[in-house]
Order: C-alpha cells, then sequence, then structure tokens
C-alpha cells in the first residue's frame, strides 16, 4: 500500500514517523490523533483526524505509534477488528537475525541488535539501542527502553516495561505486566505484577 496511518502523534508517533520515512515504502504518511483539529501537523505530516475515524482509512497500512502497553493494545485490537493491515517499522541502521522472528505492529528503533532464534511479539517497542541477545523470547505489547541489555535465554512476559539503560542476565525470565526501572539490573527471576528497580532490582513497597 503507498499510504500509512500512524495512530499517536506524540513524541513515540514522531520517532515511529521518521522511522517509516527512513524505510521508503510508503509514498504519504499521515496520523490520526485525538489532538485534531486543533493540531493539523506533526512534524512535516498531516494529522488527518481523530482516533474515531480509524474504519475511514481501513484500507490503507497502518501502525499504532503509543508508548502506553494497554493503549496499544487497545488500537491493536480495535484494528483487528476491522481486518487493517497493521505493519512493522524496522530503522535501516538496526541488525535482526534472519533467524529472527517478529510480530506485527512492533517497532524496532535506530542500532537496535536483536540476535539469532530470538521471537519478538506482536505490537511491541524496542527502543532506539537495546540489544536483545539470542534465543530470547519477547511476549506481546513489551517496551523495551532506550540501550536495554538482554542476555542469552531471557524471556519478557506480555504487556512488561524495562527503563531505560536497564540490564536482565542470561536465562532470566520476567513475568506478565511488570515494570523495571531505569538503569535496573535483573539477576534473579521475577514473575509478580509489580515496579522492581535497583541494583540488582527489589520490589517497590508500594501497591501496583
Amino acid at each position: 500500500m503507498e499510504e500509512l496511518i500512524i495512530i499517536g502523534s506524540g513524541g513515540h508517533g514522531k520517532v515511529c514517523a521518521e522511522i517509516a520515512e527512513s524505510m521508503n515504502k510508503w509514498k504519504t504518511i499521515r496520523f490520526l490523533d485525538d489532538s485534531f483539529p486543533g493540531a493539523r501537523k506533526c512534524l512535516d505530516f498531516d494529522i488527518i483526524g481523530k482516533t474515531c475515524d480509524i474504519d475511514k482509512y481501513s484500507s490503507h497500512d497502518f501502525f499504532v505509534a503509543i508508548g502506553d502497553n494497554d493503549i496499544r493494545e487497545k488500537f491493536f485490537e480495535e484494528l483487528t477488528l476491522l481486518k487493517c493491515n497493521i505493519v512493522s517499522l524496522v530503522h535501516p541502521t538496526s541488525y535482526i537475525s534472519k533467524y529472527c522472528s517478529i510480530g506485527n505492529g512492533t517497532s524496532i528503533h535506530q542500532n537496535v541488535v536483536i540476535n539469532t532464534d530470538s521471537t519478538i511479539g506482536k505490537g511491541c517497542i524496542i527502543n532506539t539501542g537495546t540489544i536483545v541477545e539470542h534465543e530470547n523470547v519477547i511476549s506481546d505489547f513489551v517496551h523495551l527502553s532506550p540501550n536495554v541489555s538482554l542476555g542469552g535465554r531471557v524471556s519478557v512476559g506480555r504487556k512488561t516495561w524495562i527503563g531505560i539503560g536497564s540490564t536482565v542476565i542470561n536465562d532470566i525470565q520476567v513475568g506478565e505486566k511488570i515494570i523495571v526501572g531505569a538503569m535496573s539490573l535483573v539477576l534473579n527471576n521475577i514473575s509478580d505484577a509489580n515496579v522492581y528497580y535497583g541494583v540488582p532490582v527489589v520490589r517497590s513497597k508500594e501497591s501496583f
């Protein structure tokens, strides 16, 4: 298809639009965002309507550029019900092993490395400079923030968010809906949905 519609024109949307532009795949890139009609431009790209207008453009390619894992999943499911074509965005500076699989609706940002026999789910954000080593399993709607490093054979559960600069060592399982704070170190499996932070990580005492 010649046109890409991006849902969400915030900071993440701007980054994703530039990735899409770098791929040289679409003649036109436009946004749907609930700031419309007050906002009509994002960078050099037009904002053409609100998110409730998705069905008007269902023949085009779509990408959901929303950082919140829950909201990203919501729009992904709506697009799926409408049988829209949800694409992935892969920056040309990234390295992805030919023996990996990447789910649709995932963004792979600048200077990312995804090594052999790893699986990335749908609707994920693999942010700038992140390293996903061999035999990782990254579930759906995960966000790996900039400069995250995952050792070999790590698994990350659905809708988990790992913060900027954090490291997970080899053979670790991180469960679903977990938040790992920035610059943290994960040395042991963590399974309960909560916030974890520190070197090494400890569970937050506050309720999640």
